[in-house]
């Protein structure tokens, strides 16, 4: 079988030949149909880097059919149509056993109606859920996402659904700012073409969001913080999420004062609720995400969508790869 890889390098990333893996008594094996690359883990903690990267570690966000169950997997049956927290590789082999509902799932039933394509943003989706509920919202609530990539929209689009708050999303870029408008955000803002914390200020009244979601991370993510701070009202949340900034965060003990900063998956990872809410919300048409794909290209050219994640930023969305299985 063929699965992405990434050897010693930056920019490096081939296709290479492996044999099929067999499940264990508590896996199942997924034969692909489709993959979305994330543009925060996969181009900032893989693609850029020197090293090489495990292959295991070369994607997270598969969907396909099962084809091979473990003996003692006794939910899932082969034909069932699957997403996973998968690399992109023809076959993966996962775990379908949990013991404990705030296990994270690493296999998950498409619900119907869902296309392939669709289920890809489940883990992403799913992760959004379990952040907002993290940062308790409350209904007069004035809140801002910094950051219109996969994940911050994601996490936009369930905290409108959740009819909680007036809605600010932030993006740089047009084709983000766009997005977010057409996804349900209360307000845009285009932090290239204002001064978003002035933008911020004049919502509130001069006194600040409620809660802000720092979701940028990156190289990009030094730059957009020290805002973000800025945006906080006293007394209120900074979320951070964005990740792999490969340099301090400019936060001085003035600005926390008087204010509450989380990180990520504080206190609660991604566990069964957040599953089934995530799963709902495609099944339901409450997120489409196909809306958020802008590219599509056959596994075989992975190594170019790579390059276009990379080098053309604001062309692009979500890119999913497509195998030659289609379930």
């Amino acid at each position: 079988m063929k699965r992405s890889a990434k050897p010693e390098g930056k920019f490096n990333v081939v296709i290479e030949e492996v044999p099929i893996p067999e499940p264990g008594p508590e896996q199942v094996r997924i034969r692909s149909v489709t993959s979305l690359i994330s543009r925060g883990s996969e181009i900032g903690a893989r693609y850029t880097r020197e090293h090489a990267v495990n292959p295991e570690s070369m994607g997270y966000s598969l969907a396909g059919v099962v084809d091979a169950v473990g003996a003692e997997v006794t939910h899932l049956r082969p034909g069932d149509r699957v997403v996973s927290l998968a690399p992109h590789a023809e076959y993966v082999v996962r775990d379908a056993v949990y013991a404990r509902p705030d296990a994270q799932n690493q296999v998950y039933p498409i619900a119907d109606g869902v296309s392939f394509e669709q289920a890809t943003y489940w883990p992403l989706l799913a992760g959004g859920v379990t952040w907002v509920d993290i940062e308790g919202l409350a209904r007069d609530d004035l809140v801002v996402v910094v950051g219109q990539g996969l994940v911050g929209s994601l996490i936009m689009q369930v905290q409108k659904l959740n009819g909680t708050g007036t809605i600010v999303a932030i993006d740089t870029l047009d084709l983000r700012c766009e997005m977010a408008a057409k996804l349900g955000a209360d307000v845009v803002i285009n932090a290239a073409r204002e001064d978003a914390v002035a933008a911020v200020r004049r919502l509130s009244n001069g006194v600040g969001a409620d809660t802000v979601v720092y979701a940028v991370g990156g190289s990009a993510g030094p730059k957009a913080f020290g805002p973000a701070m800025d945006m906080v009202a006293r007394g209120g949340t900074l979320h951070l999420v964005g990740l792999y900034e490969d340099q301090p965060l400019p936060l001085t003990s003035g600005a926390a004062q008087g204010r509450r900063i989380i990180g990520g998956y504080y206190r609660r990872g991604p566990d069964a609720a957040s599953a089934r809410r995530g799963m709902d919300l495609l099944a339901s048409g409450q997120v489409a995400p196909e809306r958020m794909t802008t590219h599509r290209y056959p596994f075989e050219q992975v190594a170019d969508a790579f390059d276009l994640l990379y080098n053309r930023i604001g062309e692009t969305l979500g890119v999913v790869l497509e195998f030659d299985f289609r379930g």
